[in-house]
Parts: structure tokens; C-alpha cells; sequence
């Protein structure tokens, strides 16, 4: 491989690639920059986050396969999680492995943007959850992509022969 095929399968500078706006009144509202698709990546995600004052990036969730890792950079709000409040500032890192003991939310609790860089596993297949809303989500595909997207709300369920001869 020549230096510039090396150069764009394993860098990235953050203000290269395209910011996605993600918003949803009245609670979120961020702007994202993810930096993994396109590079040589099989098992990590990595994006930067910037969320606007008294937003949200994403409803509360825990994942039953992939870990998490958050580096604030700039800004401070607060991190929900396992039902408690704790409060963020710039220069924190926060880990959060996968499982119910640790649904977590990301919340700019102040009155300037929070900026931060989100990192995680690209486990499949994945489960999500979000206890607010009684939802989850599965998904699977090889090599981290999403081939198989399902989301629905928790209930009465299905019969395993269900449909089957």
C-alpha cells in the first residue's frame, strides 16, 4: 500500500468528515461527526459530539453487547446513569460497559455546547435498550454493519412455534 491508500484507511481528522445535525424537539439536539466508516476499522466506532446548551444526544439506553467510551473536551453537563445525576467537566472520561446495570444518557446541563468524543466496540449482533420509552433494538450484520435493524416496544411477545408449520 502507498502512503496516501495507508494515510486514508487509518486517519482522520475530525473536521474532515461530513457533520450530521440530529435533532428532535424539544429535547435533542447535536451535531455529529462520525469517523470510522471508510477506514480500516472492524471493531471500534468513533465520532465527535457536540450537543447544544440544555440538550440531549440520545434517549437513555444501555447496550447488551457493545462498551462505551466518552472523552468530554470541552464544555460540562451531566452523565444519567443507573438513575443517578453525575456531573461532568471538561478533560473527563467516562466508561460504561455493556449491560442493565448501566443505562446511560449524556445531557448538556449548561448554557455553552458540550463537546465530547464518543468511542465503542462494533459488537454483533447487539442489543439495545431504552428504559424510558420500554423499547428495544437488535440488530446484527458481519464486519460491524447493520445488516438486520429491528426496533419495537417490549410486550406480550410471540409463541416460539408462532407461525411455523
Amino acid at each position: 500500500m502507498t502512503a496516501a491508500e495507508l494515510a486514508q484507511r487509518l486517519i482522520r481528522n475530525v473536521d474532515q468528515p461530513e457533520q450530521q445535525h440530529f435533532v428532535r424537539p424539544p429535547l435533542y439536539d447535536s451535531v455529529g461527526t462520525r469517523l470510522a466508516p471508510g477506514t480500516a476499522a472492524e471493531k471500534l466506532s468513533a465520532s465527535v459530539d457536540v450537543v447544544a446548551p440544555g440538550k440531549i444526544t440520545c434517549p437513555y439506553h444501555f447496550h447488551h453487547a457493545q462498551e462505551e467510551m466518552f472523552v468530554i473536551l470541552e464544555g460540562c453537563g451531566t452523565l444519567r446513569v443507573a438513575g443517578e445525576m453525575l456531573p461532568l467537566r471538561s478533560g473527563d472520561v467516562i466508561f460504561i460497559p455493556p449491560g442493565p446495570q448501566y443505562p446511560h444518557q449524556i445531557i448538556n446541563t449548561s448554557d455553552a455546547p458540550l463537546k465530547y468524543l464518543s468511542i465503542g466496540t462494533r459488537e454483533q449482533p447487539e442489543i439495545c435498550e431504552y428504559p424510558d420509552s420500554d423499547k428495544f433494538l437488535a440488530s446484527a450484520g458481519p464486519s460491524g454493519e447493520r445488516t438486520f435493524d429491528q426496533l419495537h416496544r417490549r410486550g406480550a411477545g410471540l409463541d416460539y412455534w408462532d407461525g411455523e408449520p
